[in-house]
């Protein structure tokens, strides 16, 4: 999925992120608005992971959309 088709499908597919990362909040998703560096930076920051892990676990995520 590319970049415009992420954004584009972002208010679809923000429930699917939150059952995924139960630990991102309603505001957290709200903010990231579709930009995948940002829920990675999320990702990252509410799990204590390294940014190259939370890079790889949204790639998996996407492949499953």
């Amino acid at each position: 999925m590319n970049s415009e088709q992420f954004r584009g499908n972002w208010n679809q597919i923000k429930g699917r992120a939150k059952q995924q990362w139960g630990k991102l909040t309603d505001d957290d998703l709200t903010r990231v608005e579709g930009h995948r560096d940002e829920l990675v930076g999320r990702i990252q920051e509410r799990y204590g992971i390294a940014k190259d892990e939370a890079d790889r676990q949204v790639s998996d995520w996407e492949r499953g959309l």
